[in-house]
Order: C-alpha cells, then structure tokens, then sequence
C-alpha cells in the first residue's frame, strides 16, 4: 500500500488533530502500511509542523530552477 507523500501527511496530520501522540501515529501508519510507512523521523518533523501551527500537507516551493534535468539531457546539449 505505497501512497503519495502528501497522503501520509494527510493521515499524520488526521492523528495529530485527534490528539494521538508521535509514536502511536508511528505505530499505526506500520500497523496499517508496514514496510512502506514513513520513518519515525518523518513523523516527528510533520508532528512538530503542525504542533507549531502549519496546515498544509504540501512541500513549500523552494528557490531556483526545478530538478527536471537529466545528466543524458545535460550530455546531449554539450
């Protein structure tokens, strides 16, 4: 059962809004998604997100160019 990142964030934010603590939102993404829940650390740093005040569940636009290119690409025009 592999979802989207932002599905993840979903769910952590879901048990964090119902006042579960990190580990048991650790313990049920593992009991529901297994191998492919995210890590512990990964949970901690959204838990804290949202414990200061964030809402969304989507990645911030970061400054410069998007990672698109490819090293094939980047050959192919030299």
């Amino acid at each position: 059962r592999k979802m989207e990142k932002e599905q993840y964030r979903s769910v952590i934010r879901f048990l964090f809004l119902e006042g579960k603590s990190r580990s048991e939102i650790k313990e049920r993404l593992d009991a529901v998604y297994g191998d492919s829940s995210p890590s512990m650390a990964t949970v901690k740093n959204w838990f804290n997100e949202f414990q200061r005040g964030r809402t969304s569940v989507f990645d911030e636009p970061r400054p410069g160019a998007p990672k698109t290119a490819t090293a094939e690409d980047n050959m192919t025009k030299i």
